[in-house]
């Protein structure tokens, strides 16, 4: 943080002990260890691009929709970067912008700091998307990809993205949606009681949380992709590797044992179709842009840089 405080100080990096927030509203049904999911995260790193075939696609779908936006951002914030494969689509497609890599996991980091060419490398904070170490108003555009089921209060996260946003500027996100992984969440039904599966939040609730911190403008839609596999195992063996296992509190704690693993490959089996294993993805994608007016004590305020109206392509 100290070292981008250095080369932008009107970036104005944050400690986060400093950033000022709502108070914490935890998921109320089954919330997100956060410990045990950077864990994950930081071990997954070197072998997450290796089985990331969704993320990769999903993100390629996400930024293809900037095309239709006529935008010239300073600064990029991509939060959740994980080892950073939006960044090469951020920097094709604005060449002159300083892209912002955030992640709670340094592991994730480390690859990140691999992407765009030798004199753009992307600047790494390792910081939470629902508490960002960033000043206010201090980006143009943000961008996130599959990180937001991983957050325990979104309007809380949410919030800070729009905290950092400058007026007129977009806010571009993927996130899943409750039919995801419905199959192993269901096989796993017939073998206990027990959360196995991270809960994922309604594309209407996503878009209702977004009104609630007054972004403007919001658009949500939804589609579904399927991955097929030869065995549950695979599955099983894929999420391990993305270091998207299960990490909610209420997970269990014992090891799984054999006979449970059996008994899951079993009910999975039901699924069955064409000799492969669906596993299924409700991807939703929402986009947002903050209000060229803000609301402060004294009144409206609208900054001279915003008179001009932001431009979007026909």
């Amino acid at each position: 943080m100290s070292d981008l405080k250095a080369l932008d100080p009107g970036l104005a990096v944050q400690p986060q002990s400093h950033v000022t927030t709502s108070p914490k509203r935890p998921n109320p049904v089954s919330p997100i260890d956060k410990g045990r999911a950077r864990q994950s995260f930081e071990r997954a790193a070197q072998t997450y691009d290796s089985v990331a075939v969704l993320q990769r696609e999903i993100a390629d779908r996400m930024l293809e929709r900037l095309d239709y936006v006529r935008l010239r951002p300073e600064r990029i914030l991509d939060v959740g970067t994980g080892t950073g494969y939006a960044i090469d689509g951020l920097t094709r497609r604005y060449p002159k912008s300083r892209v912002i890599a955030l992640d709670f996991a340094h592991g994730m980091l480390g690859q990140a700091r691999r992407r765009g060419s030798w004199m753009r490398r992307p600047w790494c904070i390792c910081g939470d998307a629902e508490q960002l170490p960033l000043g206010d108003a201090s980006v143009d555009l943000i961008v996130s990809n599959a990180t937001f089921q991983w957050c325990n209060d979104l309007e809380r996260t949410f919030g800070e993205c729009l905290r950092v946003l400058r007026p007129g500027g977009l806010f571009m996100f993927t996130t899943f949606g409750p039919d995801t992984l419905r199959e192993l969440r269901e096989a796993w039904s017939q073998v206990d009681a027990d959360t196995h599966v991270s809960p994922f939040l309604d594309m209407h609730d996503i878009g209702d949380t977004l009104t609630r911190v007054r972004f403007a403008d919001t658009v949500m839609d939804a589609e579904r992709l399927t991955l097929t596999y030869a065995h549950a195992q695979d599955l099983m063996r894929d999420l391990k590797i993305l270091g998207a296992h299960n990490a909610t509190a209420q997970r269990p704690r014992a090891l799984t044992g054999r006979a449970r693993l059996r008994a899951l490959e079993a009910a999975y089996e039901a699924y069955r179709s064409e000799g492969r294993l669906p596993a299924s993805y409700e991807v939703v994608y929402g986009h947002a842009w903050a209000p060229l007016q803000r609301q402060t004590p004294e009144g409206v305020s609208i900054p001279v840089s915003a008179l001009g109206g932001r431009k979007r392509s026909s």
